[in-house]
């Protein structure tokens, strides 16, 4: 009865100064499916990247409950946007983005911006490269170039959406060289392979990822990519050529530069356990092979980003969006 009394004691005391153990708040976990919706359509590289996502999640146990993709293109992915603006504070949606978050508003005016969402995790970047048919004679971005000015805008060039950003790189491309293309717009970026291989289209400005599989497979071969400097991938993909033989854009004599987002917001009105779960979660996805894979496939700039740093990252690529956009005449009347 004493050694009762004395247990009991002892609990109210440890209850009454607040224990470590006596009043333990569990983290916050998603309680049902988790949604990721993509502002784009199915083989893009937002899509590839989300449904690589849930097969770890779903594979590695990282999470209780089931995650599933859900492609929302319409309105150049303004139809997924919205969704999510609209569920605020329901944690259990998230949507990956592309640089859609900035040039759908700006384009169409759709009444949404980055603000009105939840910022969670960059996970990487994204580069872009000059493809072209396999089968095309052109050896270097010159070549292409040279021969697309001769064309005098019969060239087509392929790429997902109007006014985003495989149009901005083409705008770029016709202002740095003055050659004329004619463009033509896809719902995603698996469609606009496709298109190339078939010899619909004269090139694209496809991701890595969206066209990896074509080049190694010997019907796309890249003439350059998008970036400041050469991919640091070494891996031989076709033949004896890896992503580091892939010349810089630049040093091929076209002066365009551009990466893309690939990041997670979620619904504005979410707390910030509910954000601070899926950080860690993304942190385990990124140490998994299947990650470490997807990566070297893709050739991504791995920058990894959260909190204040992401935010203030994704303001300045808003502006610099809206000053490319007002360059090409894509904004929309006000």
């Amino acid at each position: 009865m004493l050694e009762s009394l004395k247990t009991g004691t002892l609990a109210t005391a440890l209850l009454l100064c607040g224990a470590p153990f006596a009043m333990v708040h569990a983290a916050w976990e998603p309680t049902r499916t988790v949604e990721i919706i993509v502002p784009a359509g199915p083989g893009g590289g937002a899509d590839q990247m989300a449904r690589t996502v849930q097969g770890i999640v779903s594979k590695h146990n990282l999470m209780k409950q089931p995650m599933v993709v859900i492609n929302k293109s319409g309105g150049a992915g303004g139809e997924g946007f919205l969704d999510v603006k609209g569920s605020k504070g329901n944690p259990h949606k998230l949507v990956i983005t592309l640089s859609n978050l900035f040039t759908t508003p700006l384009a169409t005016g759709i009444p949404f911006s980055y603000k009105d969402l939840t910022p969670v995790a960059m996970l990487a970047l994204d580069e872009f490269i000059l493809w072209v048919n396999a089968d095309k004679p052109y050896k270097t971005a010159k070549d292409y170039v040279d021969a697309a000015k001769a064309a005098n805008g019969s060239f087509k060039m392929g790429g997902t959406g109007s006014k985003q950003e495989d149009q901005i790189i083409t705008v770029a491309i016709e202002k740095q060289t003055g050659a004329k293309f004619t463009y033509i717009p896809y719902k995603g970026g698996g469609a606009v392979a496709v298109q190339l291989v078939g010899n619909h289209v004269d090139s694209t400005v496809n991701n890595p990822i969206e066209a990896v599989a074509h080049w190694r497979g010997g019907k796309v071969k890249p003439l350059c990519v998008f970036d400041s400097k050469k991919l640091d991938y070494h891996d031989k993909i076709a033949g004896d050529l890896a992503w580091d033989s892939v010349p810089t854009c630049k040093s091929s004599g076209l002066d365009v530069e551009y990466l893309m987002l690939r990041g997670f917001f979620m619904a504005p009105g979410v707390t910030n356990d509910q954000v601070n779960f899926y950080v860690d979660l993304f942190k385990k996805v990124r140490e998994t092979p299947e990650w470490k894979k997807l990566m070297s496939d893709g050739a991504f700039n791995q920058t990894f980003m959260t909190g204040k740093d992401f935010l203030d990252w994704v303001s300045k690529e808003e502006k610099r969006h809206e000053e490319l956009m007002k360059a090409a005449g894509f904004l929309a009347a006000k």
